[in-house]
């Protein structure tokens, strides 16, 4: 196996190590929280809305947005690891 293909592999394996994480709690709070146990998350109350709304609705989008800014972050470092960054 070439040196390239070897490094080629190790870059995507160290992005599928970042992706999956990040996909398994994007899947837990939108199916999990959003739909699967909304119902017993409405009995408590944030702000006077049922929890299970509020994260269906509002909770989700911040998690989403910090979840867009940690993958930036470790993928610049990963590039940086891997000496595929554009800078």
């Amino acid at each position: 196996m070439s040196a390239n293909k070897e490094r080629n592999d190790a870059y995507w394996k160290a992005t599928l190590r970042l992706l999956t994480p990040i996909l398994i709690v994007w899947a837990v709070v939108s199916y999990g929280f959003g739909i699967i146990w909304k119902p017993a998350l409405d009995n408590i109350k944030l702000g006077g809305y049922p929890l299970g709304f509020w994260i269906a609705h509002q909770g989700a989008i911040y998690l989403y947005v910090v979840l867009i800014f940690f993958y930036a972050w470790r993928m610049k470092k990963i590039d940086r690891e891997h000496d595929v960054d554009e800078d």
